[in-house]
């Protein structure tokens, strides 16, 4: 009798335990990029045409080439893009000299409220409009902030899945900075 009454239970449990299994199987993000850029490889970054945020008309990555790039995926309602904009603006002004840029990628946000947060932290680097992440996925991008430096090439030399650190960006950009394209 205990057995009847505990089969639909083990089997509805080993229906569920499938279901997640399949689920994180499912979203696992591709780790293509990462597993690429860790061995040393520099695959070409994507490149699209998108809206910026400040002004009118498009751009890409594509009008930076033959400047070190440093391409930063943020959206005015992460907290921790937050803490990271005023490195981001010094590192910005720091090698701007040396044919480099910091370069935003605003995801998912109202324009209103994307332009006041860069205004609130003395922002001045533009930033490019992504309203549908979906360059952003073309970059593997899972969470903001996210960070992909893009040698002058057009290749992605170092990317960070977390904010960034001043110590991260010392270990990257003066080696990229004094290459050639």
């Amino acid at each position: 009798m205990r057995l009847r009454v505990f089969w639909p239970v083990t089997v509805a449990a080993a229906a569920l335990v499938g279901l997640l299994a399949y689920g994180l199987v499912a979203k696992r993000s591709d780790t293509t990029l990462d597993e690429a850029v860790a061995n040393g490889a520099r695959p070409a970054a994507p490149i699209a045409s998108l809206p910026w945020l400040h002004t009118g008309g498009q751009g890409s990555l594509a009008d930076y080439k033959g400047k070190v790039v440093v391409l930063n995926v943020w959206a005015s309602w992460c907290d921790p893009c937050r803490e990271e904009v005023p490195l981001l603006q010094k590192t910005h002004e720091k090698i701007e000299p040396q044919g480099g840029l910091v370069l935003g990628l605003d995801t998912q946000d109202a324009s209103n409220k994307a332009l006041a947060f860069l205004k609130e932290r003395d922002a001045t680097f533009l930033s490019l409009r992504d309203r549908d992440r979906a360059y952003g996925r073309e970059f593997g991008v899972t969470g903001y902030p996210e960070t992909f430096i893009i040698d002058r090439s057009g290749r992605i030399a170092a990317m960070r899945r977390f904010p960034v650190t001043q110590e991260w960006l010392d270990q990257h950009l003066p080696k990229l900075l004094a290459e050639q394209a």
